[in-house]
């Protein structure tokens, strides 16, 4: 096996007993669809779907994400975001053992992404802070807040009708931070075992100036200052928009395609978002798990945690449709925000994210932990909103 030039890729044989094995995975899979729907009508429903999800839901993510990418910029520029540093600090140490510096990083992933963390946590000047075994559970921290302001704003903005998700999208966050708590200090428990408790992650530091106290901020009048941080923040919206679109058009396509049938007279017409029940089945097996757990009556839902496991742009692509029918409420949209933004597509960044820490032997355990943190915020959001549905 070579080093290719391209990062994180290696040369290997062209043809190898994998590239049999996918071809045959791909056959299958398209034989299946084939065979129910029809070739045409398949080829048909998965364009209309793309093209549906492009319009009509990648474009609406992106205009959530342009705005809350400015908004976020603002806080950041003005300081607000130092002042709920200041006041979640002396909470960090007791929830996640962590010190309080973290929550720069929970913030930062929560008003972007995923690997807004890792360019933090590539600074000496962050690093100083965190000895060894709790430094490695920073990217369980990120994972666990990725696109919270997204999420949020966007289940928030599904309500129609009179009605208010604002509460359910608030019990999500608070199952989100209770999954994060599990996800990170099952890691540094395991880390712990690895490095001891006492070494720093490093002995010495060159940093210019010390984070929990000075910020950067933008040359010139507040007015300017204001004008270019929404711009910037802006622009970093377009391009987290642009960056969820494959994943919304390639996952959710096929997990719609998975989770609906044919057409309401029982015949596929090649319309968009008719699919072969494939999920509904598999959700109907687990039924069992899912409606104690996370309050799910109809097995269509398991498509969105299984697909935030992927992607959360993706998975929020399902639920104006899942709202179109009328299949979910209050309850399923707290679960969702829980699971959405816990999990928020760490099968994909996480090893990523470890790889440019330098952590990558430690990514199966991330990983693990990861997925115990996501279930867990479910769960809580669904057991903490019957309390509230009680109460209210």
């Amino acid at each position: 096996m070579l080093k290719s030039k391209a990062e994180n890729k290696t040369i290997v044989k062209a043809i190898s007993k994998e590239s049999f094995i996918w071809l045959a995975i791909i056959i299958i899979f398209f034989v299946l669809f084939t065979h129910i729907m029809g070739a045409a009508n398949m080829f048909k429903t998965m364009m209309a779907t793309a093209h549906d999800l492009i319009i009509n839901t990648s474009f609406f993510i992106m205009g959530v994400a342009v705005l809350a990418s400015a908004f976020s910029a603002v806080l950041s520029e003005f300081g607000v975001i130092s002042i709920i540093n200041k006041i979640l600090s002396p909470i960090i140490k007791p929830l996640y053992g962590l010190p309080g510096v973290a929550s720069l990083g929970i913030m930062s992933a929560y008003l972007s992404d995923n690997p807004a963390i890792v360019s933090l946590a590539s600074e000496k000047n962050f690093q100083k802070y965190f000895k060894q075994y709790q430094f490695s559970a920073i990217t369980n921290l990120g994972v666990s807040f990725g696109m919270g302001l997204v999420v949020s704003t966007f289940m928030i903005a599904q309500a129609k009708n009179g009605q208010s998700f604002l509460g359910p999208v608030i019990i999500g966050n608070i199952g989100a931070i209770i999954g994060s708590i599990i996800s990170v200090r099952a890691m540094t428990n395991y880390t712990k075992k690895i490095y001891g408790t006492e070494k720093y992650l490093i002995s010495e530091s060159d940093s210019s100036y010390d984070i929990t106290n000075f910020r950067e901020i933008r040359s010139g009048s507040a007015l300017q200052r204001l004008l270019e941080a929404m711009l910037d923040g802006g622009k970093a919206g377009v391009s987290l928009g642009l960056s969820i679109i494959p994943g919304v058009v390639i996952i959710c396509t096929f997990v719609m395609m998975l989770t609906n049938g044919p057409s309401l007279n029982g015949i596929y017409t090649g319309a968009a978002y008719e699919g072969i029940k494939v999920m509904p089945w598999i959700g109907e097996k687990l039924k069992f798990i899912l409606n104690p757990v996370f309050g799910f009556n109809n097995p269509e839902l398991i498509a969105f945690p299984v697909t935030s496991m992927g992607s959360v742009g993706a998975a929020l692509g399902l639920v104006p449709k899942f709202l179109s029918k009328n299949i979910i409420g209050k309850n399923e949209i707290a679960v969702f925000t829980a699971v959405g933004i816990c999990w928020s597509g760490y099968l994909s960044s996480q090893i990523p994210m470890m790889d440019a820490l330098h952590m990558r032997h430690l990514a199966p355990k991330a990983l693990a932990y990861q997925t115990l943190g996501g279930f867990s915020s479910g769960i809580f959001a669904h057991l903490i909103y019957i309390i509230y549905a009680s109460i209210f």
